[in-house]
């Protein structure tokens, strides 16, 4: 099922100010993009998205994505059951898997659930789906379709 962890990621308010911490700490940033449209809106189930992330390598070649929403910015509640995408700290764990669809299903036998069904990226590389697991924390699920 899993392959491995593909990244983890942190919303955070002020995406420079987050970068440039990292690069003092030896990461790399490896790319950086503005997001919006109906991919990443049905991806993270927000109407109206506008968010910039910026991926960082650290040594051993795992992933940090820092992502700044620029619209739906109101801070969350503290006592959310379901974590919102947009919140401050660590936003999602991605896992890189085999099998998007019996994944998702496991995650919703096992307690879990899914807001929208998975997105295949506008470019075509993989399939995605935001899931939440028991507690409501999110799990980015990416399926490659091409050796990338």
């Amino acid at each position: 099922m899993v392959l491995n962890t593909r990244h983890t990621g942190f919303v955070v308010l002020d995406l420079d100010k987050f970068i440039n911490f990292y690069l003092g700490l030896g990461l790399k940033l490896i790319s950086r993009m503005i997001e919006e449209g109906d991919y990443i809106d049905n991806l993270v189930g927000l109407n109206k998205v506008k968010l910039e992330w910026a991926k960082l390598s650290l040594p051993d070649g795992s992933l940090i994505e820092l992502l700044q929403y620029h619209t739906h910015t109101e801070l969350v509640e503290k006592n959310e059951i379901i974590q919102l995408p947009n919140r401050l700290g660590c936003s999602h764990i991605a896992l890189t898997v085999d099998n998007i669809q019996k994944v998702i299903e496991y995650i919703c036998k096992s307690g879990g659930s899914i807001k929208n069904s998975y997105q295949i990226s506008p470019d075509g590389n993989v399939k995605v789906a935001y899931c939440y697991d028991m507690e409501g924390n999110i799990l980015e699920i990416v399926e490659n379709l091409k050796n990338i």
